[in-house]
């Protein structure tokens, strides 16, 4: 018994330097996500069967009358059994993948035992699949929070999948007193070193993926930091000036070699590494940047041939090149290059796409801002500012206090707030855009809204998907679910509840947000929509301003009908049913 411990060691020491190597691979951290995917499922079936096959082949031979020899792991004699590793390794791709891959791992590893031979090699094969099928269903408990089992948890799996193993060896082997012979030998072995093994390897994978975690924290801290900063660049246009300053920033917050900036045809700016060549106020030489601005789809050089430089001495070896838009049209790009590619992972091309996301909106936010200059409709100009101060802040506050508990759901955050600024932009360019395009744009908002206030508000919505192209006026129905969540339910932490729904009567389009909230006072009721009611939570004119924009749309076609009580609030908006047809009324 005490013999084969340390050769079972060594066993499990190669399989966990095999997962050491795997989750140095940015290919499979990335896998590691995306679990319930069929394509992944299908990938760590056969990763897990090769890690399954090298463990029958790597084995302890134990051979009657139950003594450690050695010999070939090949082709095994009626009289020999093979103490090895294949639990851990079934039993891991159970826990990683649930009961599909378990099984099928399973299968593939027992039916490699079953050829080897041996005694009673039928047992390992029906072993094996029952396994893995265990292993699963506990996997998929883990599976179905996205989250995986503790490392204890790992452990004691590991432990238990040993002890089916023996029981298969007692209930299937033809021979009882040889079956307990041999489970006396490897039985207390097996158990320990699978459980320590199992443990080990869902220690590395947990903290390969935590240290991930962390790195994008780290990152959505300097995101933040940086969209601060770079916002009075951006806000001013791509100029050579603007661009300057805002290529030095983010060459400092993203640590890479160089970084560009590029209007449609120039460079505007070029800092670091190339900065001989990629000069400011040059043509674009990269064919790469070129592409990027013609298809206007991100592109990310992994060798320094794709890039395109024309200059053969280019230290630069691999880049990320980001469009940058406004208005839906490329305006330019921005550029990370790295002079060493491996530098360049997964991490950074997910967060370029963030940034350009970012800077997109921050280059819109100037354009609106330019243009509100030249903008005499007061309405229009009072429309554009619909930007909340008090919603940027909060938001930025509960993104930031995120990216310490939540990386990913803090860098998802900052995408909706990215959409929250785009839509505020574009939707101003139209009197009317579809219910689509304000849901879009709702759903935003109630994302960061959500986030600030966890479980406080339950919001419904009722809306054919055959009314999406409807027309309505920008920011219609985002304006009353704001102002149900800021003045309904002051005071009140659970049992919120705001109904959205749209419906047609008549040729006439029907919106209609409802909530269970304290009511309006009876005296502030015949005053909304009329005229401006200051509050401690705003100005008080964003019912004023809506009513205001329905009448010089529609006139008397329309009707803002607010009505209240103790049991809640309901405002009702009715309008000309007309329809969005790509971007005409």
């Amino acid at each position: 018994m005490i013999t084969l411990f340390l050769p079972l060691l060594e066993r499990v020491g190669l399989i966990i330097l095999l997962a050491n190597l795997l989750m140095i691979s940015p290919f499979y951290k990335r896998m590691m996500y995306h679990r319930d995917s069929l394509r992944v499922r299908w990938l760590l079936i056969m990763t897990f069967s090769v890690f399954a096959i090298i463990s029958n082949f790597t084995g302890v031979l134990v051979n009657a009358p139950y003594d450690i020899g050695n010999g070939g792991l090949v082709s095994l004699s009626s009289h020999t059994s093979i103490a090895n590793t294949r639990t851990l390794t079934i039993g891991m791709s159970g826990l990683i993948g649930g009961p599909f891959v378990g099984f099928f791992v399973g299968l593939i590893s027992g039916s490699v035992r079953w050829l080897q031979g041996g005694n009673a090699p039928q047992t390992y094969f029906v072993s094996s699949v029952l396994i893995g099928i265990f292993s699963g269903l506990l996997g998929r408990m883990s599976l179905r929070r996205k989250s995986y089992p503790a490392v204890w948890q790992g452990s004691l799996c590991g432990a238990l999948m040993e002890v089916i193993q023996m029981l298969c060896i007692y209930l299937f082997s033809p021979d009882k007193s040889q079956a307990v012979e041999l489970i006396q030998i490897i039985a207390i072995p097996m158990v320990f070193v699978n459980a320590l093994g199992t443990g080990l390897f869902l220690s590395i994978i947990l903290g390969t993926l935590r240290q991930e975690e962390s790195m994008k924290a780290i990152q959505t801290h300097d995101v933040l930091a940086l969209t601060n900063t770079t916002l009075p660049y951006f806000r001013q246009g791509l100029t050579p000036e603007s661009a300057q300053k805002a290529a030095l920033e983010i060459k400092k917050f993203m640590r890479v070699s160089a970084v560009s900036v590029t209007n449609k045809t120039s460079i505007l700016a070029h800092v670091g590494a190339a900065s001989d060549h990629h000069i400011p106020a040059k043509k674009i030489i990269t064919d790469l940047s070129k592409e990027v601005i013609e298809t206007g789809q991100i592109h990310v050089a992994k060798h320094k041939s794709e890039i395109g430089c024309h200059v053969p001495d280019c230290p630069l070896a691999a880049a990320i090149v980001v469009p940058l838009y406004v208005r839906g049209q490329v305006a330019g790009t921005f550029k990370l290059y790295f002079t060493d590619a491996d530098r360049l992972t997964y991490v950074e091309e997910e967060l370029a796409e963030g940034l350009g996301n970012i800077f997109s909106s921050q280059l819109e936010l100037g354009q609106m801002a330019i243009e509100q200059g030249l903008l005499k409709d007061a309405e229009i100009k009072s429309l554009q500012a619909q930007v909340n101060p008090h919603f940027l802040f909060n938001a930025i506050n509960t993104i930031s206090a995120l990216m310490r508990i939540d990386g990913e759901k803090a860098r998802h955050l900052l995408l909706q707030l990215g959409n929250y600024f785009r839509a505020n932009i574009t939707s101003t360019r139209h009197n009317l855009i579809s219910v689509a395009e304000e849901l879009k744009h709702l759903k935003a908002y109630l994302a960061i809204e959500q986030a600030r206030f966890p479980d406080r508000f339950d919001i419904q919505m009722l809306i054919p998907e055959s009314l999406h192209q409807a027309a309505i006026p920008p920011f219609v129905i985002q304006i009353l679910v704001e102002n149900a969540l800021k003045h309904a339910f002051a005071g009140r932490k659970k049992d919120n509840h705001v109904g959205i729904k749209i419906s047609t009567d008549d040729q006439a389009l029907h919106l209609q947000v409802k909530d269970n909230g304290k009511g309006i006072a009876k005296d502030l009721l015949p005053k909304l929509g009329k005229e401006v009611i200051p509050s401690s939570q705003g100005t008080g004119s964003a019912l004023e301003n809506l009513n205001r924009r329905l009448i010089n749309l529609y006139g008397d076609a329309s009707q803002l009908v607010i009505s209240s009580n103790e049991q809640g609030s309901c405002f009702d908006i009715y309008l000309p049913l007309q329809w969005i047809e790509g971007d005409k009324v």
